[in-house]
C-alpha cells in the first residue's frame, strides 16, 4: 500500500482463523468481507461490520435463504451489511415471475424470501439488506457515521438475476453515489476478476463511473468471479485541464486517488479450490485461500479526492 493508505487502513486477506489479527484499536472500525457463500456456514472473524457481497444462497430457495440468515444473525458483529447476487433468484422479483422455470422446479415466493433478509426485525438486530440503496451507520455512540450503498447486479451472466446487458449498464450504474462503503455483487473490469478461462468479467461501465467520481470509495467489496478473491489497492488517476493548453484537450496529473479492492468470495473455484498434495482433496467454503477478508479503517480517514 501507498503510505496514505498505510495510514489509514490495514488489509488482512491470509490469517490464522483460530488467531486471527487483532482489533486495532478504539479509533479503528473492523470491516469484514464475504461473499459467495451460497448458503455455506464457516468461522468469520469477530468485528464492527459485516459486509456480504451476495449470493447469499445456492438457488434461493426459502430453506436456503433460512439457512442463510439463521448463521449471519449468530455472528457477533454490530452491523451487517448484505446484497443479493445472480444465485439470489427471488429476490429479482420481475425477472423470477417469467424466469423461474429455468432454475426451479416450483416457483417460490418471492414475498416470502424477501422478508427473510428485509425486515424491521432485521433491521433492529443491526442486519440491513440493500438492493439499489444507501444507508449510513455508525459502530459506536458518537462515532464516525459511514455511509454505504449495496447494488446486487452484474453484466450478462448466463440469463441468472440481477443482470443487464452492454446496452444497460450506463443507466444500471449511473444511480451509484459517492460513498464510503461500496458493494456490488460483480467487480469493476480488469480488477479482481479474471475467470478461470482467462476472461476479464468486470463491468466496464462499472469502472467508467467510479473512475469518475471526485471521492470514490474508500472500500470496494465484491464478489461473483469466485477464483480471483483477493484484494489489492487500485489508483484513481485525477487529471485537470492543463491551463496553457490552446486546444483545452491537454492534461496534467493532479493527484493519485485510491480504493481498496476486495473480491471476496468465500465458495472455492479454480486451480486453488484443490488443496496441493496427493489426493486433491477441495478446500472447503470459507477456507485457506477463501477466507474472509478483514479490513481495518480508520475512523478518521476520508475518501480520496475529498
Amino acid at each position: 500500500m501507498t503510505s496514505r493508505v498505510a495510514q489509514i487502513a490495514r488489509v488482512y486477506t491470509s490469517y490464522d482463523p483460530a488467531n486471527p489479527p487483532s482489533h486495532p484499536g478504539a479509533n479503528w472500525t473492523r470491516f469484514v468481507c464475504i461473499s459467495d457463500t451460497h448458503s455455506r456456514t464457516f468461522s468469520v472473524p469477530s468485528g464492527d461490520v459485516l459486509l456480504h457481497s451476495g449470493d447469499l444462497s445456492r438457488l434461493g430457495r426459502e430453506e436456503e435463504i433460512r439457512v442463510t440468515m439463521e448463521w449471519l444473525h449468530s455472528l457477533d458483529h454490530g452491523v451487517k451489511i448484505i446484497i443479493a447476487g445472480n444465485h439470489d433468484l427471488p429476490l429479482h422479483e420481475e425477472w423470477y415471475e417469467d424466469g423461474y422455470y429455468s432454475f426451479h422446479d416450483k416457483k417460490e415466493s418471492s414475498t416470502t424470501i424477501r422478508s427473510l433478509v428485509d425486515s424491521d426485525a432485521n433491521r433492529d438486530r443491526g442486519l440491513i439488506y440493500l438492493q439499489d440503496k444507501e444507508y449510513t451507520f455508525s459502530t459506536k455512540e458518537g462515532g464516525r457515521e459511514w455511509s454505504v450503498y449495496g447494488s446486487p447486479w452484474q453484466p450478462y451472466f448466463g440469463g441468472w438475476a440481477f443482470n443487464y446487458l452492454p446496452e444497460e449498464a450506463p443507466d444500471r450504474i449511473s444511480a451509484i453515489p459517492e460513498v464510503d462503503i461500496l458493494l456490488t455483487h460483480g467487480p469493476p473490469h480488469n480488477i479482481l476478476d479474471k475467470t478461470f478461462t482467462n476472461v476479464n468479467a468486470g463491468c466496464p461501465a462499472l469502472l467508467a463511473h467510479l473512475s469518475k467520481m471526485r471521492g470514490p470509495p474508500l472500500l470496494h467489496a465484491f464478489g461473483h468471479i469466485h477464483e480471483a478473491r483477493g484484494a489489492m489497492l487500485y489508483p484513481w488517476l485525477q487529471v485537470e485541464e492543463d491551463q496553457g493548453s490552446l486546444d483545452g484537450e491537454s492534461t496534467s496529473p493532479l493527484e493519485t486517488r485510491e480504493t481498496i479492492m476486495v473480491n471476496a468470495a468465500n465458495q472455492p473455484l479454480g486451480r486453488q479450490a484443490i488443496k496441493p498434495g496427493p489426493g486433491g482433496q477441495r478446500i472447503p467454503c470459507g477456507g485457506p485461500g477463501f477466507q474472509p477478508v478483514i479490513v481495518d479503517l480508520l475512523d478518521s480517514a476520508t475518501r480520496p479526492g475529498l
